[in-house]
C-alpha cells in the first residue's frame, strides 16, 4: 500500500468505515472513504432527493415524448400500463407452459385452445409498451421488473391436471380483467381516450378467454354430459 494511505488505516475513519466486521479489508475501508459512504451499523445514507430529481429530469429530456396530457396523468397511466404489461407477460408464459404440458383425453382441444389464447395475449405486449412511450412515459425494463409488478402467480409444478390448468388460467384472466378496468378508470380521469379505447378491446378479449376457460371447466350435466 502506498505510504500516503497508511494514515487512513490508523485514523478514526477506520472505526467509521471499517466497523462492520473486524476483518474488513483495507481496500474496503478506502473504497468506502473515497466513495463518501456514511455508515452507522448496517444502515446506509438515504438517497439524495436532489439526485433522484436530476435523474428523472435527465430521463424526461430524452424519453419525454410531447403530449397535451398533464405530467401527473402521464405518470399514473404509464404506471398502470406497466403493471398491466407485467401481468400480460406472466400470463403469456403460464399459458404457454400449460399448452406445452397439456395431457389427457382432451389434449388436442385444450392444447390448441391455449396456443390460440397465448398468441392473443402476446399480441397485447407491444401496444401496451408503446402506448406508454407515445404519451411520454416509460415501460418495463427487465424480467425482474415483471416479477416485482405482476399479480399473476407462477406455477412451477412438474405436473398439473388439465382441469386445474384451465381453472387457474380462468382465474388469472379474471384478475387481468380487473387490472384493465382499474387502468381504464385512470385513463378516464386523465382524459386519455386513446389508451382507454385500447383497453376496452383488451377487456373484451380477456372476457372471451375467461368464457372459453369457464365452459371448458364446467362439470358435465344433463345433455351436456
Amino acid at each position: 500500500m502506498p505510504a500516503s494511505f497508511s494514515w487512513l488505516i490508523h485514523s478514526p475513519l477506520h472505526a467509521t468505515y471499517g466497523s462492520l466486521h473486524p476483518y474488513t479489508s483495507r481496500l474496503t475501508v478506502m473504497r468506502r472513504y473515497f466513495n463518501g459512504e456514511k455508515r452507522t451499523g448496517f444502515m446506509t445514507k438515504a438517497p439524495d432527493t436532489k439526485v433522484l430529481d436530476a435523474k428523472a429530469a435527465h430521463v424526461k429530456e430524452y424519453l419525454g415524448t410531447p403530449t397535451d396530457l398533464k405530467a401527473d396523468a402521464v405518470k399514473e397511466v404509464a404506471i398502470g400500463l406497466a403493471d398491466t404489461l407485467a401481468d400480460v407477460f406472466a400470463l403469456y408464459v403460464k399459458t404457454k407452459n400449460f399448452h406445452w404440458h397439456m395431457s389427457g383425453r382432451h389434449f388436442r382441444d385444450y392444447h390448441l385452445l391455449l396456443d390460440e389464447q397465448s398468441d392473443q395475449i402476446f399480441a397485447m405486449t407491444d401496444p401496451l409498451a408503446e402506448r406508454a412511450r407515445k404519451i411520454g412515459g416509460t415501460t418495463l425494463h427487465s424480467i425482474g421488473e415483471i416479477s416485482r409488478r405482476t399479480q399473476i402467480l407462477d406455477n412451477d409444478a412438474l405436473y398439473v391436471t388439465p382441469e386445474d390448468m384451465l381453472a387457474e388460467l380462468r382465474d388469472d384472466n379474471l384478475s387481468l380483467t380487473k387490472r384493465l378496468r382499474k387502468v381504464h378508470a385512470i385513463c378516464d380521469d386523465a382524459n386519455d381516450v386513446a389508451t382507454a379505447s385500447l383497453i376496452e378491446n383488451w377487456i373484451d378479449e380477456t372476457e372471451r378467454r375467461t368464457w372459453f376457460l369457464f365452459e371448458a371447466t364446467r362439470p358435465a350435466f344433463g345433455k351436456n354430459a
